[in-house]
Parts: C-alpha cells; sequence; structure tokens
C-alpha cells in the first residue's frame, strides 16, 4: 500500500468507496511480494501494481466488482498452467491476491495509518483472509495501542486480538510482512484462520561515511533502493545539502562520534558504508561499526589498503571474529570504475545480502530465480 499511498489518499478523502488488491501470499516465482499493491478508483483509475503486468487485467475486473458488491474477495491466480496462461501469468508463479472495497464506512482507521507511514512510524494492519469469520475483518496495530477487531461481536474476539498484536508488533520489529494463523481464539497451534499482517515500518538506514563523489552515487542508489539515507563527513566544506541532495541527512561530525550516539538506532536491516578510505577516518569508525548490529559492514579502498586496514584494526584489539564481518574491498566484482558504477556494485552487494542470491549471471544458474521462495 506504500506504493499507492498518495493515489488512494487523494480518493478517500473524497469519500471514494475503491478497490484495493493486496498480494498477501506466494509460491514459486511470483513476480512482486507480499504487500504489493494495486488500487483501482470508482471511475477505472488504476494505481500501482500486483504482478508487473502478468494479472492486472483479471484483478482490475475482480476490482470493479468488489466496488459493486461491497464484498472482499481472496483471489488464487496461476493454480495451473492453464490458469496461468489464461490470466498472463506466464512466470509460472501462484498469488494469493485480496481484493477488497476500502473507504470511509469500511476502513475508519486509514487516515491514521497513512499518516504513520507518511512519518515513517510503525504500523501494521492485520486483515483476515481465510476461515470462519468475515473475510476482510481489520485491526490496525501500533507498538503502544491498536483499533478495529478480527472478529467483531465474537465471544473470544479479544484473545484472538491481543494473539495477533503481539505477532503484528514482532513482525514490525522485523521489517516483516506476511501470513500468520490462528484457532479461533487465538491459538496459535491451530490453522482455522488466516490473517495477513502487512507491516510498514520505517525504512532501513544507510550510513554512507566520507563526503567523496562516490558516497553522492551511493546515495542516490539508496535512496533508490527505498532506504533512509545518511551521510556524515568531519569536513565541512564537503559535507553540504548542496553536494548531497539525495541524502535524507547530511551531518558533519566525526564519523565514529556520530556512530557512537546513534548506535540505540542502528540493527540488522542497516547498512554502513565507509567510503573515506583514510586511517584516520576509518580505524576509529570501523571500530564502532563492527561493534553495532549493523547487517552490513562495507569499506572502500584497495586490496592493500584493506590489508592495513586490518592490521590497524587488530593493533586497536579487534578480534577476528569482528573482522570477518567486513566487506571489503565494497560491492560485487563488476569490473566497476566510475563513482557510479561502483554505486551499483555496491548497491548489488546490499541486494544479494539482503535476499541470498549468488552473485552470479542468472543465464549460470538453474532452480528458481528467487531465492528462499517456497
Amino acid at each position: 500500500m506504500r506504493d499507492v499511498l498518495g493515489d488512494i489518499a487523494g480518493w478517500y478523502e473524497s469519500g471514494e468507496t475503491f478497490g484495493l488488491a493486496t498480494v498477501v501470499h506466494t509460491f514459486r516465482s511470483a513476480p512482486r511480494p507480499p504487500g504489493a499493491a494495486m488500487a483501482v478508483s470508482p471511475g477505472g483509475e488504476v494505481a500501482g501494481s500486483v504482478s508487473g503486468g502478468c494479472v492486472e487485467g483479471a484483478v482490475y475486473d475482480l476490482a470493479q466488482t468488489v466496488m459493486e458488491t461491497g464484498r472482499p474477495v481472496l483471489q488464487r491466480y496461476g493454480v495451473s498452467d492453464d490458469d496461468a496462461f489464461s490470466v498472463g501469468l506466464t512466470c509460472g508463479g501462484i498469488l494469493d491476491v485480496l481484493v477488497e472495497p476500502v473507504g470511509p464506512d469500511t476502513f475508519p482507521e486509514f487516515p491514521e495509518v497513512a499518516a504513520s507511514i507518511e512519518r515513517h512510524e510503525p504500523v501494521a494492519v492485520a486483515t483476515v483472509v481465510a476461515g470462519p469469520g468475515r473475510i476482510g475483518a481489520r485491526r490496525v496495530v501500533w507498538p503502544d495501542r491498536a483499533s478495529g477487531s478480527l472478529a467483531p461481536g465474537a465471544p473470544h474476539a479479544d484473545r484472538l486480538d491481543a494473539a495477533v498484536d503481539d505477532d503484528a508488533r514482532g513482525m514490525l520489529a522485523q521489517g516483516l510482512t506476511g501470513q500468520r494463523h490462528y484457532g479461533a481464539e487465538g491459538e496459535r497451534r491451530l490453522d482455522d484462520l488466516t490473517v495477513f499482517v502487512h507491516s510498514f515500518a520505517p525504512p532501513p538506514r544507510l550510513l554512507v561515511f566520507g563526503a567523496i563523489d562516490f558516497a553522492g552515487a551511493v546515495a542516490r542508489i539508496g535512496k533508490f533502493l527505498g532506504y533512509h539515507v545518511t551521510v556524515c563527513d568531519a569536513r565541512p566544506v564537503f559535507a553540504t545539502r548542496k553536494r548531497f541532495p539525495d541524502a535524507d541527512e547530511v551531518v558533519v561530525k566525526w564519523p565514529h562520534k556520530f556512530l557512537q550516539e546513534n548506535a540505540d538506532a542502528i540493527d540488522e536491516r542497516t547498512a554502513i558504508c565507509v567510503l573515506t578510505h583514510d586511517p584516520k577516518f576509518d580505524v576509529p569508525l570501523l571500530e564502532v561499526a563492527l561493534r553495532t548490529g549493523a547487517g552490513y559492514v562495507g569499506a572502500m579502498g584497495s586490496r592493500r589498503t584493506h590489508e592495513d586496514r586490518l592490521d590497524r584494526l587488530r593493533e586497536a584489539g579487534m578480534t577476528e571474529a569482528e573482522l570477518a564481518r567486513l566487506r571489503s574491498p565494497i560491492g560485487l566484482d563488476l569490473g566497476a570504475r566510475t563513482p557510479e558504477e561502483t554505486a551499483v556494485s555496491i548497491a548489488a552487494e546490499l541486494v544479494q545480502l539482503r535476499w541470498g542470491g549468488s552473485g552470479r549471471p542468472l543465464s549460470e544458474t538453474t532452480g528458481r530465480i528467487h531465492a528462499g521462495a517456497p
């Protein structure tokens, strides 16, 4: 929903009920992940995509029907090769798509959800997609409160809501979106009820240290990938907003001090790119970075620079286990030369680590394209 928020917020404010299609589950090489959304206005305008073009026509027709009936529908596309071909899902994947009518009457919490997403505040939307009860029943969960019910009027609704609240908050903390299964009273050991939890966690952070031309390219591609980008350098003449217009923040401070002050905000989704290749910046910075919970720590430099940097870090007391976390020289081997090409190689490594790819050309691999797909 994040991708179509700008469009549907306007439709909602006008009082219209529109159709919202959301991918809630995928099998094999599905083209879009759970959470991908497509919206259809009463006038027939379309925003977003659930399959990159494969089944949009069929989803569009179903959204029109849902707006007319007012009843949400869970539809599977690509159940068989024939079905996949009939709707254009030629990739061979399978999508479960929830199509629901959304408007002020059906989703009164939407303005609060939209505001949280805009402010990068964590919020999760839990929706019943299968099982007893009302398909489309919804509960919105924030870290400190919740609204709505997944079983309105049921005698044990509070138990189900409480169980989903706990799971949704755990998923928010990890930035996870997906399905969870429960009994009618919230029992996690049962499989009566399927709930789709769509997490809108704050964007992952990309911390770029070293206000050089390479940093500008890394900031641009990091923003393109959805990161909240910070560029930091101790030299005010280089660390300026004019030089890094794509960054969310430009900080003038010694890099290791900035990282120490912000260590509590660093988690496994955080990527740290050290581009200074200057020992007086690199060594104290990497001492801090490699002891944080960051999921990625990479440093730019030649192989000679890398070996010298490791020796200095060992002298500073760092262990081999800590040093093993360092990705240096930074990026994948693409033969990159320019700042822009180098930024692509760094971005490629970030994507590879996020999804578990091999980094090899797909033409040389076999099996499923999307690693870890069920």
